[in-house]
């Protein structure tokens, strides 16, 4: 097994994209919490924090994973959910993670496979302050499948 990575990322309610992201090969683990950015310790975003083996699952997969989880166009919305903590970003955790965001948003910008612009942040991650234990793997303790509940 390759040293594992971290990748953090906010695409509205942390339930479902825990969920979702567990469900990929390479996955080690997962916790949910509220992160910040490097530059702005206020913005507390509700992220999933993803342990993977890059041997098995590249970070960039990770990120397309992303792109299909919510709406990268919506702005600091996902469904029902709205107000800032719900924002898109991709919070990352070295230089190579932070060109590698960019360079997929830059991507699928241009791809023609969305009708608005893609508003997700990528910033460098600052904090992340983890929720509750009961907000961890919250859908899977429930027995939901879907933040709707």
């Amino acid at each position: 097994m390759s040293e594992i990575e971290q990748a953090t990322f906010g695409a509205g309610c942390f339930w479902g994209a825990e969920a979702a992201f567990r469900e990929l090969e390479g996955v080690v683990d997962t916790r949910v919490g509220f992160a910040s950015a490097a530059n702005d310790a206020h913005l507390k975003i509700e992220v999933v924090q993803v342990d993977f083996d890059p041997a098995q699952l590249s970070y960039s997969h990770l990120i397309e994973h992303f792109w299909a989880l919510h709406d990268p166009t919506s702005v600091d919305r996902q469904g029902a959910d709205a107000g800032v903590k719900y924002r898109s970003a991709i919070f990352t955790h070295s230089a190579q993670q932070q060109a590698s965001a960019n360079s997929a948003k830059q991507l699928l910008e241009v791809s023609g496979r969305l009708s608005k612009p893609v508003v997700t942040h990528v910033l460098a991650l600052g904090a992340l302050e983890l929720a509750d234990e009961d907000q961890q793997r919250y859908l899977e303790k429930h027995g939901k499948t879907s933040c709707s509940i």
